[in-house]
């Protein structure tokens, strides 16, 4: 793995080369700050879900955050950056752990930018297991870990605005996972071109053998 400073653009010639060889584009946001508009739906749907989950063994309520007093006030200390921090790291390394082979392989890149996170591979994978590298996070860590921490008691506040924050910058993977879902058949291998997704018919029992960039984010 290498780590990128950097978001990585698209390749005119390794677009057309996809295009040549079968690579079918996808039609999804051109730019980051259009996927965000887009994903504020599902935003609000990710939070209500989560908070859903937390309200099954705990509770959520807007006083608990500082919310309905006569007066609020922010406070910025390190202990919660460190937190925002860790967080940031975790969603990451959620989508890196379910790429086949991340470990070995040499074309696998974790990168961070001002506007967050993202994990590129150059590994082909199936439709499957990128729905399942692009709701990793969101699964593991607004639905399966509040149920958890609520068994064992230690859901805190800290905790529950940690997973509802996961919650709803999850809202780009699922914008990508609707339109992975809605226009990729199941028999398919995906790969992107910097921002640009592609998808290609494979064989059923047949492994993938390209080469070319893959994005998660």
């Amino acid at each position: 793995m290498k780590l990128l400073n950097k978001f990585p653009k698209s390749s005119p010639s390794l677009h057309l080369d996809l295009i040549k060889n079968g690579w079918v584009p996808m039609k999804e946001p051109k730019t980051l700050i259009s996927a965000i508009l887009l994903s504020v739906p599902l935003m609000v749907v990710n939070a209500i879900i989560s908070i859903g989950v937390i309200n099954i063994f705990s509770t959520v309520s807007l006083s608990e955050f500082g919310l309905l007093s006569d007066s609020i006030s922010i406070t910025i200390n390190l202990g919660i950056i460190f937190w925002l921090v860790l967080l940031l790291i975790l969603h990451e390394l959620l989508h890196l752990i379910f790429i086949p082979n991340f470990i070995k392989s040499e074309k696998t890149f974790v990168g961070f930018t001002l506007f967050g996170g993202f994990v590129i591979t150059e590994e082909v994978v199936s439709k499957s297991r990128y729905i399942i590298i692009t709701f990793a996070p969101f699964m593991i860590i607004s639905i399966i870990l509040p149920l958890i921490l609520s068994v064992f008691g230690l859901l805190t506040t800290t905790l529950k605005f940690l997973i509802i924050l996961n919650a709803m910058a999850s809202s780009v993977d699922m914008l990508n996972l609707l339109h992975i879902i809605k226009q990729v058949p199941k028999n398919a291998a995906l790969k992107s071109n910097g921002p640009d997704t592609y998808w290609k018919y494979t064989q059923t029992n047949e492994k993938c053998k390209y080469n070319e960039s893959n994005l998660y984010n």
